[in-house]
């Protein structure tokens, strides 16, 4: 029912009134929308003394908050499947990402001595991971995430229609599709019929539920419908063990493990107990979380052993030693600037904490800038073999990969010659940036093209569709 249609009692205000809003609620929602919840926000938005007009205003905004919702989901949902659309053709027509196949040529010899089929598969690989790099710049996204965008729609289309035909009518958010993709995924691939009791399962489910929730429910329905046992899944599993870091404000940091359950819960429980050790001291005034936080940090870089009786009087075993990459502006270290100082790899940390890091250093690293600019001073080299002062250089002008969107660190990335050392390229500082290995790759053996302009040094890449994409200022 249409609002503009609702009747309004000229002698008293209907429409205020909660009754006559709960008689007609039904046939104005959708199917999908939460009654009561809606309900609930009609009386924040419209009080019971509203006018006739206030409230068909504030219904009418609830009805556009949903439209609009359900079109972004749709349109999430679009972008998926045209990522997976375009993955997929880079698969079945590498020329346009490529190149000519040469492997056509019966006269061609591969200088790698590689069979026709290697050289075919590995054009394949390379023409997805140069069109995942090009949707990705458009994107303003990670290739990553396009890659993984791409995949989410592959398997929902494969494995769970009805799921993806919900999702592309916008009854899904893209969180629980991102759910379903994961976990739809990890089912046996020559068990079509786990993948629909998965589908048909939890299609209502995904529509409903907030993505909490709906994780939750998705991962029992996966463990009713999964046709291996829980001990072989988890053989399986442990070989994704990982620890990973992301930067956060502020000066700190996320470090991240996934790891076996039973090992994970071992260590929490460690972590519990030093942090209550060290509650109990008279002058503690840190917080739990504090506690077990600092506990966490002693514990892996001090190897101190477990708090109890046993190892009251063991001594602690020596920290290993640890490498980093500290840029201090001179001033900052003699106390005549407060100018941040730069941590390779995740950027500004105060002063104070950089100063206590250059005392304790065994060793410095000298580099000069431009005392006004700030400009690393170039470094001209001749030999092929990049200098540990020219990666030093190119590590403070180029924090990360060149490549735009990349944030491989730059001390873990190849230094690659723009102009090729064979073409007549030099190994200088004009001539050479950090390119990650995957980039590098690209750069070499597809049609993504890096240039640099010689007058301002600005690097700027262009994609095998001809987009160009300048490289990404220093992050820090």
């Amino acid at each position: 029912m249409d609002l503009s249609t609702i009747s309004v009692d000229p002698i008293g205000d209907l429409f205020a009134d909660r009754a006559f809003r709960d008689a007609h609620f039904d046939a104005l929602c959708r199917d999908h929308v939460d009654r009561a919840r809606l309900i609930d926000e009609a009386d924040l938005l419209c009080p019971v003394d509203a006018t006739p007009d206030e409230a068909q205003e504030a219904f009418e905004g609830l009805f556009d908050i949903e439209r609009i919702a359900r079109r972004q989901r749709a349109l999430v949902a679009e972008q998926d499947r045209v990522i997976d659309a375009v993955l997929t053709r880079a698969e079945t027509d590498t020329v346009p990402w490529l190149g000519p196949d040469p492997a056509l040529d019966p006269a061609w010899v591969d200088p790698r001595d590689r069979d026709v089929r290697t050289v075919r598969r590995h054009r394949v690989q390379l023409a997805v991971r140069a069109a995942a790099a090009d949707l990705a710049t458009r994107l303003r996204l990670s290739e990553n995430a396009v890659r993984s965008r791409g995949h989410r729609a592959r398997v929902l289309s494969r494995r769970c229609p009805v799921l993806w035909s919900r999702y592309l009518g916008g009854d899904i958010c893209e969180q629980n599709a991102a759910t379903v993709a994961t976990l739809a995924d990890s089912l046996p691939d020559r068990m079509p019929h786990a993948w629909q009791r998965f589908d048909e399962t939890l299609a209502d489910a995904a529509a409903a539920l907030t993505p909490g929730r709906f994780r939750t429910r998705a991962r029992a329905v996966r463990e009713r419908v999964h046709p291996t046992s829980l001990g072989e899944r988890h053989a399986r599993a442990m070989g994704d063990r990982a620890v990973w870091i992301a930067p956060e404000l502020d000066g700190m940091a996320t470090l991240t493990a996934l790891l076996p359950a039973t090992g994970a819960h071992a260590i929490d429980n460690l972590l519990e107990r030093h942090a209550r050790h060290l509650a109990a001291r008279p002058d503690e005034h840190r917080t739990s979380a504090q506690l077990r936080a600092d506990a966490f940090c002693d514990l892996l870089t001090t190897l101190v052993p477990p708090v109890d009786a046993s190892s009251a009087d063991r001594p602690a075993a020596p920290a290993p030693a640890a490498t980093v990459h500290l840029t201090i502006p001179a001033l900052s270290l003699l106390g005549r600037s407060d100018e941040p100082a730069t941590l390779d790899g995740y950027g500004p940390i105060d002063i104070d904490t950089a100063r206590d890091l250059a005392a304790t250093a065994t060793s410095l690293v000298r580099v000069l800038t431009h005392p006004v600019t700030g400009t690393v001073v170039d470094i001209d080299r001749t030999a092929y073999r990049v200098p540990a002062d020219l990666r030093r250089w190119l590590r403070v002008h180029h924090p990360t990969c060149v490549f735009p969107g990349c944030r491989t660190p730059a001390d873990r990335c190849d230094i690659d010659h723009r102009t090729r050392w064979a073409d007549g390229g030099t190994t200088s500082a004009e001539n050479t940036a950090p390119v990650c290995r995957s980039h590098h790759v690209l750069k070499e053996e597809t049609a993504w093209r890096m240039r640099r302009d010689p007058r301002t040094g600005e690097i700027t890449w262009t994609s095998p569709t001809g987009n160009a994409i300048p490289c990404d200022p220093a992050p820090f």
